[in-house]
């Protein structure tokens, strides 16, 4: 189940289903994440607040360019740069590791048995291109994790009410599940689709069986979170957040 808090005054959003590892997702007021001027001083200060929240220096706070790839890397110590990368797999104690989001699915990821965990950013072309499945096939290949191990929690998105595509694009997200029944609706001659719900299945599909789902659509809900649909375009940004515990 996903609940607010505040953290030095800033709310964000986590889940109940990780409460063995540090992790949130920010809102508009602990954004992290803009090109936007009026935004920029904010989300600085509120970057560097993360940074002592979690006990790292800026330079340990990884943020991968993000691609709408099916991309998946591992975090190393001393690397801060991870080019075409969608999604970033953390074994580490020295970083901590986020994506950002406006619109498209987040999601955690965190193997209770080995302390590791992962995010990635699956927009409509990293969910067609199966990027929960490849993000738990290589923590599975890399480290042995076992997917009846691993947790995974879907961010806030947008939602099946108001995401809207085209039948192409419909058809590469419903191909990616074995049961495309509850993943679209048309409407007025108008496809909408579930990419929370596509992931969900992918997730299911790789043996992953702990899927907590936030019910938040960032469009309905612009008032907690950005949408690059409904804000024309914009380049704020809320974002998934990761920081292993020493055990």
């Amino acid at each position: 189940m996903f609940y607010f808090e505040k953290i030095n005054g800033k709310t964000v959003m986590k889940s109940d289903f990780l409460a063995g590892v540090q992790h949130f997702f920010t809102t508009r007021d602990s954004v992290i994440k803009t090109k936007e001027v009026e935004f920029q001083k904010i989300a600085d200060e509120n970057k560097k607040m993360f940074c002592d929240v979690l006990n790292i220096t800026p330079e340990n706070f990884i943020n991968p360019s993000q691609t709408h790839s099916s991309n998946v890397e591992i975090a190393k110590a001393g690397k801060k740069d991870y080019p075409e990368c969608d999604g970033l797999i953390l074994n580490n104690f020295e970083q901590a590791i986020f994506l950002n989001f406006a619109d498209c699915t987040p999601v955690i990821f965190y193997d209770e048995k080995l302390n590791i965990g992962a995010v990635s950013h699956a927009g409509w072309r990293g969910t067609a291109g199966k990027i929960c499945e490849i993000t738990v096939k290589k923590m599975c290949d890399d480290f042995g994790s076992k997917p009846e191990n691993i947790i995974a929690v879907i961010g806030p998105s947008i939602s099946l009410c108001c995401f809207n595509v085209g039948e192409d694009v419909l058809n590469k997200l419903t191909s990616t599940v074995e049961n495309s029944d509850g993943v679209f609706e048309k409407r007025n001659g108008e496809f909408f689709a579930d990419l929370k719900e596509i992931n969900r299945r992918q997730l299911l599909q790789s043996g992953v069986e702990r899927i907590d789902v936030c019910p938040y659509c960032t469009v309905c809900d612009n008032d907690l979170f950005f949408s690059y649909r409904k804000e024309n375009a914009t380049t704020n940004r809320h974002s998934a957040v990761l920081k292993l515990n020493k055990v």
